[in-house]
């Protein structure tokens, strides 16, 4: 164990035959304990394994906003997050926590509108290279974060690579090990084989099943990913793309 700040999360939520979302979600249903014993941390599953609600429970629980950004970001657009938070108990190290940062593509852009507002007591984007993240693409404003803003801490990714071509995918493998380095815990969710690569890492897949510990090569993504470059013909003919 090295930089673990979160080192295992409690659901303490009763099941019940009652139990509506996020409480009937498999993974969620399931989940009684789960430790962090690696700098890095992922979660793999489908769409609506609960990936994301597991993930923004974590983030609030550890201090920062459910729409993202870190523990002194304090706007909400629409409240849509889970009561799973109010369920869950985070067990920390002693490890005293520098910075935190919760990344989701999907509220990304209301994050740095949130900046935007912040204007008036000097420039909030000092920290993120200098300019305002609307002035650049998704995938750039992605990359002076990484770069830039986060250094040594304690940091959440919600599927990452919705903003990043392959080659900024790798670039944030080394940014991974650059941030590990300096002492830094990550939980990422993804659906990339590119993202998933990073050695040492601890893989969760969520699914109907439950929640169980994977490897990197037997991870349905690397599978899949390899059979679909295996066989691109056969994907397309059996999709019906050929004539």
């Amino acid at each position: 164990m090295s930089n673990i700040y979160l080192a295992e999360i409690v659901n303490l939520h009763e099941p019940s035959p009652s139990d509506g979302y996020p409480f009937n979600i498999p993974a969620i249903k399931s989940l009684r304990s789960l430790s962090f014993t690696t700098d890095v941390t992922y979660f793999i599953g489908e769409n609506g394994s609960g990936k994301s609600t597991l993930l923004e429970a974590i983030a609030i629980k550890m201090g920062m906003n459910a729409e993202g950004g870190g523990r002194n970001f304090n706007f909400s657009t629409n409240a849509t997050h889970s009561n799973l938070e109010k369920e869950l108990k985070c067990v920390r190290t002693p490890y005293r926590l520098y910075d935190n940062f919760f990344y989701r593509a999907e509220s990304f852009y209301n994050v740095v509108s949130y900046l935007e507002s912040l204007k008036g007591w000097g420039n909030p984007f000092f920290a993120y290279g200098g300019e305002s993240l609307h002035h650049c693409s998704h995938g750039e404003g992605m990359v002076r974060l990484i770069e830039n803003r986060l250094e040594c801490g304690f940091y959440i990714f919600d599927e990452p690579e919705a903003a990043l071509s392959y080659q900024n995918q790798l670039r944030f493998l080394l940014w991974m090990h650059r941030a590990v380095k300096a002492g830094s815990q990550l939980i990422v969710s993804t659906h990339s084989p590119v993202l998933l690569a990073y050695p040492g890492a601890v893989i969760y897949h969520l699914n109907a099943e439950g929640i169980t510990k994977t490897s990197f090569e037997d991870s349905y993504i690397y599978n899949d990913m390899r059979s679909f470059v295996n066989n691109v013909s056969l994907v397309q003919k059996e999709l019906g793309l050929l004539d």
